[in-house]
C-alpha cells in the first residue's frame, strides 16, 4: 500500500481521503501529524452537535456508509455551522456513562487531549454495546481514526515507532474493533475498504512488542469481521490479497497473533469461496499445508492448545479436497500423529475429539 503524495489525495487502496500533512517525512513532522486537529473551535462545535442530536447510536435506522468515510459536503448543515446527517438520529444512549463518552468524543478534535481520549475510549469501550455505531456517525470522528493509523506509516520501515505511539495506534484499532463488530456498521466499515488501512501493520517483521501490540490489534480488527461467517465479509479478504499476510504471520508471529490469524484462516476456509480459493492452486494448497505443518512443529517446545484446536480444524476442513487430503497422508506432522501432545489430549476433551476426527479423516 503506497503512501498518498504530499499534495494529498485518494489513498489508493481504500478510497479515502486523506491530508497530505500525515505523510511528513521529517520526524518532528510526523510527531506533529500525530497531534493535528480541527482545533479548539471544532471542539465547541462538536459539543453542540453531541447535545443537538443526543442519540448517534442509531436505534431502527442503518447507518449511512458515507459517515465511516471522510466528511463529505453532502451532509445538511446545522444551526452551529457543523454539517449534521439527515439520519444520524435513532434512540439516545444511557445518561452517565454515556454523556462522559461523548464527551471524551469531543475531545478527540482537541490536539491536547486527543492521546488521553483515545485511551480512555479505549479503556471505556466495553460500557455501552452501541459505541461502535456513535464513532461511525459522529462527524469527523471516523476521519481522525484513519489519520492516526496512516500517520505512523512512515515509522514502519524502517523501524521506528516507539512504545507510546504504538500504544496510541492499537487505541485506534481497539475502536475500529468496535465499528466491525456491530451490526449496524459491520459491513459500512468493510464496504469503505477500511481493513486495507491496516495491512502494512501485518506486513511488518520486527518482533519486538510495539509492533507485535500493532499486528495483534489489526488481526483484532479483521477477526471482528469473519468471526459472523459473512461470504461478503470472506470474499473482500480474499480479492483484496489478506491471506498472504495471515500465512505469514501464522508462521512467524507470537502465539497470540499465530492464535488469531489462524481463526482468521479457519473462518476464511470454512466459507467455499474461501476454501475453493486455497485449494483451486496446487502452489497455493502446497504453501498453506507446509505453513500449518510449522505451526504444530513449532509447538513442540512450548504446546498451545488454543492453537493447536485452530490448526487441527484447518487441517479436518481442508481434507474435504482431495489433492489436499493426500498430501496430508504423506507430510502431515508426525507430532499430530504420536504423543508429542499427549498431555494436552489427556486435558482437553474436545482437542482429542478433533485429533480423532481428523485421523479417521486422513484413513
Amino acid at each position: 500500500m503506497n503512501a498518498a503524495t504530499s499534495s494529498g489525495g485518494l489513498h489508493p487502496a481504500s478510497g479515502i481521503v486523506t491530508q497530505g500533512y500525515m505523510y511528513a517525512q521529517h520526524p518532528q513532522q510526523q510527531q506533529n501529524a500525530l497531534a493535528q486537529s480541527k482545533g479548539s473551535d471544532a471542539k465547541y462545535q462538536n459539543q453542540a452537535l453531541y447535545a443537538r442530536v443526543g442519540g448517534l447510536a442509531a436505534g431502527s435506522g442503518a447507518a449511512s456508509g458515507s459517515y465511516g468515510a471522510a466528511p463529505s459536503a453532502g451532509n445538511a448543515t446545522g444551526t452551529t455551522g457543523v454539517p449534521v446527517s439527515s439520519n444520524a438520529g435513532g434512540q439516545a444512549m444511557a445518561d452517565g456513562d454515556s454523556e462522559a463518552l461523548y464527551q471524551l468524543m469531543v475531545e478527540l478534535f482537541s490536539a491536547t487531549n486527543r492521546e488521553q481520549a483515545l485511551a480512555e475510549l479505549s479503556r471505556r469501550r466495553d460500557q455501552n454495546p452501541d459505541l461502535g455505531v456513535a464513532l461511525w456517525n459522529a462527524y469527523g470522528v471516523m476521519t481522525i481514526l484513519y489519520q492516526e493509523i496512516i500517520a505512523i506509516y512512515p515509522l514502519l520501515n524502517p523501524p521506528a515507532l516507539t512504545m507510546s505511539v504504538s500504544n496510541r495506534v492499537c487505541n485506534s484499532l481497539a475502536l475500529l474493533q468496535l465499528v466491525a463488530t456491530h451490526e449496524q456498521t459491520r459491513m459500512q466499515l468493510l464496504k469503505a475498504n477500511v481493513p486495507q488501512l491496516l495491512y502494512p501493520f501485518l506486513s511488518t517483521t520486527s518482533k519486538v512488542k510495539q509492533y507485535d501490540n500493532l499486528r495483534l490489534t489489526s488481526l483484532g480488527v479483521i477477526g471482528a469481521l469473519v468471526k459472523y461467517d459473512n461470504r461478503e465479509v470472506i470474499s473482500f479478504f480474499v480479492v483484496t490479497e489478506f491471506l498472504p499476510l495471515c500465512l505469514k504471520i501464522m508462521d512467524i508471529g507470537s502465539e497470540l497473533c499465530k492464535v488469531v490469524a489462524t481463526f482468521i484462516f479457519q473462518k476464511i476456509i470454512i466459507d467455499d469461496g474461501g476454501f475453493q480459493y486455497v485449494t483451486s492452486n496446487p502452489k497455493r494448497l502446497h504453501t498453506v499445508l507446509v505453513i500449518l505443518n510449522n505451526v504444530v512443529n513449532q509447538m513442540v517446545t512450548m504446546p498451545s492448545g488454543r492453537l493447536l484446536k485452530s490448526v487441527t480444524k484447518c487441517l479436518i476442513r481442508l481434507a474435504d479436497n482431495q489433492e489436499a487430503k493426500e498430501k496430508m497422508q504423506e507430510g502431515l506432522s508426525e507430532h499430530l500423529r504420536d504423543s508429542t501432545f499427549a498431555h494436552v489430549l489427556a486435558e482437553d476433551v474436545s482437542y482429542r475429539r478433533l485429533i480423532y476426527q481428523l485421523l479417521v479423516k486422513l484413513s
